[in-house]
């Protein structure tokens, strides 16, 4: 295991994590997401404090997680039907 110490700052705080070094980037990437959309609804939203942006990026972030997830099973479900059916299909065509 290749870990690494990395500082992140989001909303305004410092926290100290250790990952694997191939985490890096993608660690760095969310956190940076994590401020833009606080920006973001900070400048569009009346709020009492970070806490209340906090909460709103945390519920759309986790709305399109499973939102993805659904599609991923909806497009796996999709795929596992035609692979069926090219399967027959060959079973077929191996018979004759």
């Amino acid at each position: 295991m290749d870990e690494l110490s990395i500082n992140v700052v989001i909303a305004d705080r410092t926290y100290k994590l250790t990952i694997e070094r191939s985490e890096e980037e993608t660690v760095r990437a969310a956190a940076k997401a994590i401020d833009e959309q606080m920006k973001s609804y900070g400048n569009h939203f009346q709020y009492k404090d970070k806490q209340d942006l906090l909460a709103m990026v945390a519920l759309q972030f986790s709305t399109n997680a499973i939102d993805l997830g659904n599609q991923i099973k909806f497009s796996e479900k999709g795929l596992l039907l035609k692979l069926e059916e090219i399967n027959g299909l060959l079973a077929v065509s191996l018979e004759k």
